[in-house]
């Protein structure tokens, strides 16, 4: 998993991925293919 400031680059790398706020952080998660994952915060 990838910790990153801003996951606005890292939604657009798949179409399957998903930016998702979970316990205060945000998270970009990718059912499809999950090498994909990141976080900010």
């Amino acid at each position: 998993m990838k910790v990153r400031s801003s996951l606005k680059s890292l939604k657009n790398r798949h179409r399957a991925c998903k930016v998702v706020r979970r316990r205060g952080r945000v998270f970009v998660i990718n059912k499809v293919d999950p090498r994909f994952k990141a976080r900010a915060g």
